[in-house]
């Protein structure tokens, strides 16, 4: 017997392998081929690094046994503690009775009778695996057995019970589980609800990611009452400039729900693809060109708004614009010419066709950026764009525009004002295709142009004050417009006097006569602008504050352009105001205001907004003459664990309840739980061709078991749609 009263290192060498194992103990005693240790035992293998009370060495079958306070660190980011453990070196295998390991980075405990690893695996007995704090946790999932890979980080359960405190709430046979953020192929979070007129509603994603420059998610659902369907979303990285987006969905109907709604569509398709390039030519033809290219697509389809509102169960969240905008876009662009290309194509969710919609396919664009003569003084510039204004009936027109704008500059009075002279050179052409539409009014498409130039004279000064607290900020500038000399045929010369009358906007013949008349007569006008800011001490705004007014010389009834106040006030540290007002002289009225009032403080979030406008058009038009339209939204947070929300929207005018949302949530390290009550209108099309709105009533249930719930994305929600609500 050998007893050591300092610390021993006892370094074993295995014969059929290269592995060590190094042994530290104040107490050896070795008998034979047993060596017993005690005494402030550790133990380093590899990246293990264990402690334990008392530990016996086997050196005929390589078993290391490990008793009472037993601790593993692997690798610095986990434990695990028992009361006995057996380590094989030779066999790599590893064996803890009782079982406990705890990973640090995702905080999640497992606890089992036993725990038996080999190599990078682990086989764990039944047990319980929680990410709460182990005295008295909130949750828990008791399981018959498990395994896992310390490589891959990937958890195992089988035949898994989940508890809330010892009452039981959810069973499933298997529960898989990444206790770190790789990607990796398996199913996301479910989400479920009920509705009245649609059924159960329960939605199941799957998500592939078997490779690291591309992943898929696929997301069926099933409304037992209304129908089912799939969506998908597709993302790739093909280069270190480059990345996409695919997303597609389709559902079907059910007979009964189709016939009840009057909808239009039996079935709901669509999809959307994104596309960004930002070097576009040398990755395409492999160039080394200095000058910047690059490649924008978003194009989006639909049958109907449907396709938007089934894409999930909670349509607040949903995007439901009435038109949907499809574009691509190309350029490349160096320090002195720019040349771009772009599609537009739009889409009226509200009409049964769209083959009256306008549409440009393409836009072609050449801009010579501003060049200087004379040492800065004159400066001039060039912008040529051609439009192929498309669709699929009806007139069509290929309109290609050219602005030269050409400025003299000085500065006067030691730099304290600034004039300026502009000569403004402008022209466009239009050539017309297509049938023309028979209307009782025969219009004129004949193909012309129209060139004329315009004079601008503008004077401007800046002066800056600085007093004790504040520093005061002033600009004032005031421009003088002169119309010149005019030249027009076809088109132009025909349609001038209608299309530049605004009582004639609303008129149907108007939209028809007009829609390619998108000339601006030039007016003898002047321009005042005003402009101020104040500033406190460490230079953050306190006020920014602008007044515009256009004074036109060419027409006696309306003289005075609309007057736009701008105002935007930081009242103090919690309270901010923003006002933006336009107010028409020759109506005598205020023709748009919009109000904004934010407060920020004490755990407050409050916002109040609200929007009038006039647009003047006659009540005996389809098209709505006033806007008013208020929103809301609240939100407090009164500690770490309960926050609290509202939002309200309301159309006033329509005297309609646009949206409405008030709910907490309750989180805590482990788990979140909240409750939403929402309203909202929801679009549809019937078979009228109408957009219509169905109002749905919700009670949104969270509920987030961390970190196995937690995702990137929101959190996993029950929702319950109210009978009765639509």
């Amino acid at each position: 017997m050998l007893k050591l009263l300092f610390w021993l290192l006892i370094t074993i060498h295995l014969a059929y392998a290269v592995d060590k194992v190094e042994l530290y103990a104040s107490s050896l005693e070795s008998k034979d081929n047993i060596v017993e240790a005690s005494g402030g035992v550790t133990v380093i293998y590899k990246e293990y690094f264990l402690t334990a009370s008392k530990a016996k060495y086997d050196r005929n079958s390589g078993d290391l046994e490990l008793f009472d306070n037993i601790l593993m660190n692997y690798n610095g980011k986990s434990k695990v503690l028992g009361s006995y453990a057996k380590l094989n070196i030779a066999k790599k295998e590893k064996l803890f009775e009782p079982f406990y390991m705890l990973d640090k980075e995702s905080k999640v405990w497992i606890s089992a009778n036993t725990g038996i690893a080999h190599d990078k695996y682990l086989d764990i007995s039944s047990g319980t695996v929680s990410g709460c704090n182990p005295v008295d946790p909130l949750w828990t999932m008791d399981f018959s057995s498990s395994n896992y890979n310390s490589e891959s980080k990937w958890l195992n359960l089988y035949n898994t019970r989940i508890y809330l405190y010892d009452i039981p709430i959810f069973y499933t046979p298997y529960f898989g589980y990444s206790l770190d953020k790789t990607r990796r192929t398996g199913l996301l979070k479910p989400a479920f609800g009920i509705s009245k007129s649609e059924g159960v509603y329960y939605e199941q994603p799957f998500y592939i990611a078997e490779q690291n420059w591309w992943d898929l998610e696929l997301v069926p659902q099933t409304r037992t009452n209304r129908g089912s369907g799939v969506y998908t979303k597709f993302r790739f990285v093909d280069s270190k400039t480059s990345h996409g987006e695919f997303k597609a969905g389709y559902f079907k109907e059910k007979d009964a729900y189709f016939k009840k709604n009057n909808l239009q569509n039996s079935s709901h398709y669509g999809y959307n693809f994104n596309y960004d390039n930002n070097d576009l030519i040398n990755q395409w033809f492999n160039t080394s060109l200095k000058g910047q290219s690059g490649l924008y697509v978003d194009i989006n389809h639909m049958n109907d708004v449907d396709y938007i509102n089934l894409a999930s169960n909670n349509s607040i969240n949903q995007s439901t614009a009435t038109q949907v905008l499809s574009r691509i876009n190309m350029f490349y662009n160096t320090d002195e010419n720019y040349i771009g290309t772009y599609f537009k194509y739009y889409q009226d969710l509200t009409l049964k066709s769209n083959a009256e919609t306008l549409q440009k396919l393409p836009t072609l664009q050449y801009h010579n950026y501003l060049n200087t003569l004379f040492k800065d003084t004159i400066l001039y510039s060039v912008d040529v764009k051609s439009d192929n204004i498309q669709r699929e009936v009806n007139k069509k027109v290929v309109q290609t525009d050219i602005n030269i704008p050409i400025t003299a500059q000085t500065n006067l009075f030691d730099e304290f004002l600034n004039i300026s002279y502009s000569a403004n050179l402008y022209g466009q052409y239009s050539q017309f295709n297509g049938t023309q539409d028979a209307t009782t009014t025969p219009i004129d498409y004949h193909n012309g142009y129209i060139l004329k130039n315009y004079h601008t004279f503008s004077a401007s000064t800046q002066l800056t004050k600085a007093f004790k607290d504040i520093t005061h900020v002033i600009g004032m500038g005031i421009s003088y417009t002169q119309n010149g000399s005019e030249s027009k045929t076809g088109y132009y010369q025909d349609n001038k006097e209608y299309c530049s009358n605004t009582d004639n906007q609303g008129d149907i013949l108007y939209e028809k006569r007009c829609e390619f008349y998108n000339i601006n007569d030039v007016e003898n006008s002047t321009q005042l602008d005003l402009i101020q800011y104040l500033y406190d001490s460490s230079a953050k705004q306190i006020l920014y504050h602008r007044l515009s007014q256009n004074i036109s010389y060419s027409s006696a009834s309306s003289r005075y352009g609309e007057l736009e106040n701008e105002l935007d006030y930081q009242l103090t540290k919690s309270i901010n105001y923003y006002n933006n007002l336009f107010y028409s002289f020759s109506k005598a009225k205020l023709s748009k205001i919009f109000n904004k009032i934010a407060y920020k403080d004490y755990g407050f979030k409050i916002n109040l907004s609200h929007l009038y406008k006039d647009t003047f058009i006659p009540e005996t038009t389809t098209k709505a003459q006033y806007t008013s339209y208020l929103t809301s939204s609240a939100e407090y947070v009164y500690n770490k664990h309960y926050s609290f929300g509202l939002q309200y929207n309301y159309d006033i005018e329509l005297q309609k309840k646009k949206s409405m949302e008030i709910g907490f949530l309750y989180q805590k390290r482990c788990w979140d739980f909240g409750i939403r009550y929402a309203e909202n209108n929801r679009p549809i099309l019937t078979t009228l061709g109408e957009a219509k709105s169905i109002y749905d009533k919700y009670i949104y249930f969270t509920m987030v078991l961390k970190p196995f719930m937690q995702t990137n994305t929101n959190s996993s929600t029950f929702s319950y749609k109210i009978p009765g609500s639509e």
